[in-house]
Order: structure tokens, then C-alpha cells, then sequence
């Protein structure tokens, strides 16, 4: 199954460095049963899309709890890393895509990163800041969410995944 991890800058440049990649509470995300449900139309590849939406919002939460310890100098970028897994579990008491894996998942099973660019840095800084706000129902917080989710993420292969990290 296609999952999409949220993370952090400093979680991809471990990846790099250890050749694993460490969900936080091991959640991911996927076109799941609930997923399919809560969409009237679209076909599994804007299915998918959608679940990688979902970790790419969940990747604003991550960069919310960072700067909230004083990780300033993390670069304001959303890291949706996406993967070949066999073993997940529904989480029905997340969102409609949330999945938990188990443990680390490597290098191997790693299809590609998703990361933002740097024009989208500031408005994901706002964006995380935001983030709770808008998720509680805040209007201008959601606009500042939407401003972030409106950068498409980059799409990178796992071969160019230290060079990203290594070009920051």
C-alpha cells in the first residue's frame, strides 16, 4: 500500500543519515476505505493525491510543535514522504486517510519526497503557526493555511533525497 508520512526537514536529513525514515506515533496517511467515502467523485490517483494533502497538513502540525520548542532554524517546509508499505492499520479515530505503521520504515520501501520549495517558506511559517486554529474552525487561520496549501510540493526521487537535504 502507497502511504504518505508527514515530517520535518531535520527528520528527512536523518533519513538521509540512517537510511530510515522514523514516523511520529507512526502515523501516515492513504487512500483508505474512509478516504474513498468521503469523496462523491475521483479516481484513485486524486484519491491518492488527497492523502498526500492530508500528511502535507499533518507536516504543518509537526513544524508547529518545532517552533513551539524554539526550532527556529528548521526550514519552514512541509515533507510528505511517500512509501511502499504491507503492514498498516486504520486509524478511524484520525482523519479519513490516517493509517499507523509499525517502526521505521527504509530506504528501500521509500517511492519518493514531496517537499516544499523555497518560496513557500514564509507562508508555511504562517501556516504553522495557524494550523490549530483553523482545524478549530478559525477563518483567518484557515486562510493562512490555505495560502501554504496553495504551493504545490516538489516532487523528488529517492537517488536525489541528499541532495536535497545537502542543498537545503
Amino acid at each position: 500500500m502507497r502511504i504518505y508520512l508527514p515530517g520535518t526537514w531535520p527528520m528527512l536529513a536523518r533519513l538521509v543519515k540512517t537510511g530510515k525514515f522514523e514516523p511520529i506515533g507512526g502515523t501516515a496517511f492513504a487512500l483508505t476505505p474512509r478516504l474513498r467515502e468521503a469523496y462523491v467523485a475521483g479516481d484513485d490517483e486524486e484519491l491518492e493525491y488527497a492523502a498526500m494533502l492530508e500528511a502535507a497538513r499533518a507536516s504543518l502540525r509537526l513544524l508547529a510543535v518545532e517552533f513551539g520548542l524554539g526550532e527556529d532554524d528548521t526550514p519552514a517546509r512541509r515533507v510528505v514522504v511517500a512509501a511502499d508499505v504491507d503492514d498498516v492499520t486504520l486509524r478511524p479515530d484520525l482523519d479519513d486517510g490516517a493509517v499507523r505503521v509499525t517502526g521505521s520504515v527504509p530506504m528501500e520501501s521509500i517511492a519518493a519526497v514531496h517537499v516544499d520549495v523555497a518560496d513557500a517558506e514564509h507562508a508555511v511559517r504562517q501556516a504553522a503557526g495557524a494550523v490549530d486554529a483553523a482545524d478549530l474552525g478559525d477563518l483567518d487561520a484557515e486562510f493562512l493555511v490555505g495560502e501554504a496549501e496553495d504551493h504545490e510540493l516538489a516532487w523528488y526521487a529517492p537517488g536525489e533525497i541528499a541532495f536535497v537535504v545537502e542543498l537545503g
